[in-house]
């Protein structure tokens, strides 16, 4: 009856360190979730600043990545993002976690984080990170996207670049090459934040999933600003 009860005891203990477990894991997903969401308003708070209408209107998928630890000239290693598709209805995708693993923007000393929103022009672009990752630069040509202020002075066929760049630490030019960013999928926070074993294509383009309270405000707010 005493083994009886020690394991009883063991088991709970276990039983109780898996579901704390989970429920961090859970909790990190949404902050991740939150953070992008915060990092895409901010970019849209100064409207000359902010990414155009025009650009938000046609967008087919946008990214927002969130990364750390560059070096002096400026590489960054590890991060994560999410990523959020249009789908042929003309609504907002689940936003799906990824992981923002590299990049490399140019110059800057000192630097400690890069906040990047991503446009995708087309939907094949999304597709890539269906085979686990890809390369923006080198996948898929991207460039820096232009602002508000200057979008009417912008050469417009490059909007047309698969991937249009905007990143609050880099200081890149409108139309200036952008390489070397790694982007890989996320599964296993998916599973966690959605409570569900469907993988990046069936979260981005059904509707099996429906999205929990954490991340209607980020779908809420991408559906405000690309109508």
């Amino acid at each position: 009856m005493k083994a009886k009860f020690v394991f009883t005891l063991l088991l709970a203990s276990v039983i109780g360190t898996v579901a704390a477990r989970a429920a961090d894991e859970r909790a990190d997903a949404v902050t991740q979730v939150e953070s992008c969401e915060a990092i895409l308003r901010q970019f849209m708070a100064v409207p000359a600043d902010a990414i155009p209408s025009q650009v938000l209107h046609a967008a087919r998928g946008i990214l927002i990545t969130n990364q750390f630890k560059a070096g002096f000239i400026f590489g960054v290693k590890g991060g994560y993002g999410v990523l959020m598709v249009r789908q042929a209805s003309g609504h907002w995708s689940l936003p799906v976690i990824v992981r923002a693993d590299e990049a490399s923007l140019g110059f800057q000393a000192g630097a400690k984080s890069v906040e990047t929103v991503y446009i995708f022009t087309n939907d094949q672009t999304p597709h890539l990170l269906f085979r686990q990752r890809f390369d923006i630069g080198v996948d898929a040509k991207a460039v820096a996207g232009p602002h508000t202020a200057e979008y009417e002075r912008f050469n417009k066929p490059l909007l047309y670049a698969p991937v249009l760049v905007y990143s609050k630490s880099s200081g890149l030019f409108a139309g200036a090459t952008f390489k070397a960013a790694q982007i890989a999928r996320d599964d296993k926070a998916n599973f966690i934040l959605y409570h569900t074993s469907y993988e990046m294509p069936e979260l981005l383009y059904s509707d099996w999933v429906q999205p929990p309270d954490e991340v209607k405000p980020l779908m809420a707010f991408v559906q405000q600003i690309t109508q």
